[in-house]
């Protein structure tokens, strides 16, 4: 995400109209792909939380929670091979429609109303978001090439078009799911994707032939090798799957286990092994080893906005007076608040933040971001205790956090993009910004564990704990903040350089 995205909202539809015809395909593909996911984030727990006399999945509560994390865990846990299979297999406007088409067949799955479908159909989707996400960020920064000023603006309205699908598509799928029928909600998306798809196939000669091989193709040893890993990974999962269904205790809490803890080792063997690059020197590796914390702060910021799409979901349909003059509205569209918030503040936002902090930016604005949110949960404290008395709350309560989580979410998404770019030289761009998806992966997996805490603690405890756990790091980012810029801070330019500089000129 980018919060500059609202500098251009005024103007956007000039903007718009100045973009080649390759952007607006871009443009339009991301937001109806967007509007897939935040409809299946607004509806997946309420779904599996449903009776299954109400075509739900019947899961208890634990598990109902779990499983936003865990399924969010396994797409960021792919997304650095979905760059891969772009940038070595398929080429990345391919991987693009590839990744799409496997969505379609993800949300189809969704809407047969049996368990194998949709068994089937949370790891379609997730594979799908792992490939398509990755190789359309790689499409806008290779047709742009080094045109940086239209690059921000494009990637800026783009951004704009993501807080809209956010904002519409719990609309729908929410209505759908919760009045009408759960596999018709997953149905929309399944026909919004085909159209992109469609779109995409459609509009391929606007790229003039980019995309469509990779720029580093395997050669046929690579290929084979691959191949033979590509084996191993899917195997060993099948292997303990089959094995674990010949027992008789294959469940849903086993399957959101083994991608919780997936999800927790990948992003720790895939620091370490980006740290041990030979290519690496010592300051690049100091560099490296103080944006660890903030690879880590970024874990907790977003295991904690996970919760939205989990118990806060849960939590709006079980005790928040949903009554607006009479109309039941659906526990789903409280989901909207966070992208009207964004779209509305990010104006302000984008002009104020930027000023914040100084040369010790991204350790203040750590500070403000998991301040925020971590108000924000104790706030939710409050509100438990004020529903523990067994009557409906208002919706404020959660319009408040989800406030905090916005403006939270506006300033952590720039400043962790921002400061990537500097930490490893040009030629590690993309696995540094890689490992941010790995660490977004590894706060959906803690999260899938930590939410089952809800059902053994007090909830005004659990969201007690969880908040001053995250107000207590938001403040030592502000006590370590020089300690933290010290530690990005560039190489100092040897002696010797200098002076050879010098002779030169």
């Amino acid at each position: 995400m980018n919060a500059g995205g609202a500098e251009f909202a005024g103007d956007g539809r000039l903007v718009l109209r100045r973009m080649p015809n390759w952007y607006l395909t871009l443009f339009f593909s991301d937001a109806l792909e967007r509007f897939g996911f935040y409809g299946l984030q607004a509806i997946l727990v309420l779904y599996a939380a449903a009776p299954r006399a109400r075509g739900g999945l019947g899961l208890d509560i634990a598990d109902a929670a779990s499983l936003f994390g865990a399924w969010i865990g396994f797409m960021f846990m792919l997304s650095l091979v979905g760059g891969w299979v772009g940038d070595r297999l398929l080429g990345n406007r391919r991987a693009l429609l590839a990744g799409c088409l496997t969505s379609v067949a993800g949300y189809l799955c969704l809407a047969v109303p049996a368990d194998w479908a949709t068994a089937a159909g949370l790891p379609l989707l997730g594979i799908g978001g792992a490939v398509y996400k990755p190789n359309h960020q790689a499409m806008i920064n290779i047709m742009f090439g080094d045109r940086s000023r239209a690059r921000e603006a494009g990637i800026s309205l783009m951004y704009v078009a993501t807080q809209v699908s956010a904002l519409l598509a719990p609309l729908v799928t929410g209505y759908l799911g919760e009045r009408v029928s759960w596999h018709l909600a997953f149905l929309v998306p399944a026909v919004v994707l085909l159209v992109t798809s469609v779109q995409l196939a459609v509009t391929a000669p606007q790229f003039g032939g980019v995309g469509d091989r990779p720029v580093n193709p395997l050669t046929p040893a690579e290929r084979a090798a691959a191949a033979r890993r590509t084996v191993y990974c899917v195997a060993v999962p099948a292997a303990v799957l089959v094995a674990a269904g010949l027992l008789g205790v294959l469940s849903a809490t086993l399957a959101i286990g083994l991608t919780g803890v997936l999800s927790v080792v990948v992003p720790i063997a895939g620091y370490a092994l980006l740290y041990r690059n030979p290519e690496l020197g010592p300051d690049d590796r100091r560099r490296l080893r103080t944006f660890l914390a903030v690879y880590l702060g970024a874990t907790l910021f977003w295991m904690i906005i996970a919760h939205a799409a989990s118990l806060l979901n849960l939590f709006a349909r079980d005790h928040v007076d949903l009554d607006v003059a009479g109309f039941v509205i659906p526990a789903s569209w409280l989901q909207v608040a966070t992208p009207v918030f964004i779209l509305a503040l990010a104006p302000v936002i984008a002009l104020v933040v930027p000023r914040i902090g100084g040369r010790d930016n991204v350790g203040v604005k750590f500070a403000l971001s998991l301040g925020l949110v971590g108000g924000g949960f104790l706030i939710m404290s409050l509100a438990t205790v004020v529903a523990a008395g067994g009557g409906r709350i208002s919706p404020v309560w959660l319009i408040v956090v989800y406030l905090t989580h916005a403006c939270g979410e506006v300033i952590i998404a720039a400043v962790t993009i921002s400061a990537a770019a500097d930490v490893l030289p040009s030629g590690f761009l993309g696995r540094t910004l890689g490992m941010l998806w790995l660490f977004a992966g590894l706060g959906g997996g803690l999260g899938s564990g930590v939410v089952r805490l809800s059902q053994i603690m007090p909830e005004p405890l659990y969201y007690l704990t969880l908040g001053s756990v995250a107000a207590l790091c938001g403040l030592g980012f502000g006590l370590c903040r020089r300690m933290i810029s010290r530690g990005l801070a560039p190489s100092p330019p040897r002696p010797d350089r200098v002076e050879q500089g010098r002779a030169a000129r």
